[in-house]
């Protein structure tokens, strides 16, 4: 048991992954706010640091641009709470009608694990804010709040469904814009490692169109606190992104402090 342990953290550790610790039977299984726009209903454990990480390539009306890194440190805190820091995530124009470029701002906030709810109906929420620290081009120059509301019901045969209920009150042009933002998915589980999605998700505002896509992906846990996703997807509005796809890898690094 120790050789194929020993192992198994010089094969991890050559491929560049954090150092092995050893794995029992209890260790929580890493579950991520990505690939898809649903954040997840639940929180990371107390005292553990989780690291999520994408790129996404958008085609939209002869523009083509691409986000990186997308990166959200995620801070277990309590045993139903966690603090959430988003790093600025770099947008660049890829050729087409010039499109802004630069960093973006910074999003701090919590979440708070509410459920299990009756009807075993995991909930969530998260409360938020970002801070204007991007490019003149892309920052919004504003502290914008914005609320969350995440759900998910696991039902037969590795078929779970959720969603998520968001308000972002947002700086666009110095003025206030408040969106109403629905999704909702149905996943399915492929493998005791994988599983595959498909989503909606809208914005809704008063002043500007719909913006609707509709979002395919997959994820793999390449060990219980590693993991790869791929996704893409395509507008459904006029005002959506015709199309985008992305990857991300995303880590997990537990018993950094309290318990």
């Amino acid at each position: 048991m120790r050789n194929r342990l020993f192992i198994r953290c010089i094969l991890v550790g050559a491929v560049g992954y954090l150092p092995c610790v050893a794995q029992t039977a209890t260790t929580q299984e890493i579950v991520t706010d990505r690939p898809d726009i649903t954040e997840s209903s639940t929180v990371i454990p107390v005292g553990s640091v989780q690291v999520e990480n994408g790129l996404t390539w958008t085609r939209d009306r002869g523009t083509s641009s691409i986000g990186l890194t997308e990166t959200l440190f995620r801070v277990g805190l309590w045993e139903r709470t966690e603090v959430r820091l988003g790093a600025p995530n770099y947008l660049d124009d890829l050729g087409g009608r010039r499109a802004p470029s630069g960093f973006g701002d910074t999003s701090i906030g919590l979440k708070e694990q509410l459920g299990p709810l009756p009807g075993a109906i995991a909930l969530a929420i998260i409360v938020a804010f970002s801070v204007p620290t991007g490019a003149d081009r892309v920052s919004s120059h504003g502290l914008d709040p914005v609320i969350k509301l995440p759900w998910s019901r696991d039902l037969k045969d590795g078929w779970s469904v959720g969603g998520m209920q968001s308000l972002f009150y947002e700086t666009d042009d110095r003025r206030r814009k408040l969106t109403w933002e629905p999704t909702f998915y149905m996943e399915r589980e492929i493998s005791k490692h994988s599983d595959v999605f498909v989503e909606y998700g809208g914005d809704y505002t008063r002043s500007d169109g719909a913006r609707q896509v509709v979002h395919f992906g997959t994820a793999y846990r390449i060990t219980s606190k590693q993991q790869i996703d791929f996704h893409f997807g395509f507008g459904l509005s006029r005002a959506a992104p015709g199309q985008f796809f992305a990857a991300g890898y995303s880590f997990r690094v537990d018993h950094l402090f309290g318990r």
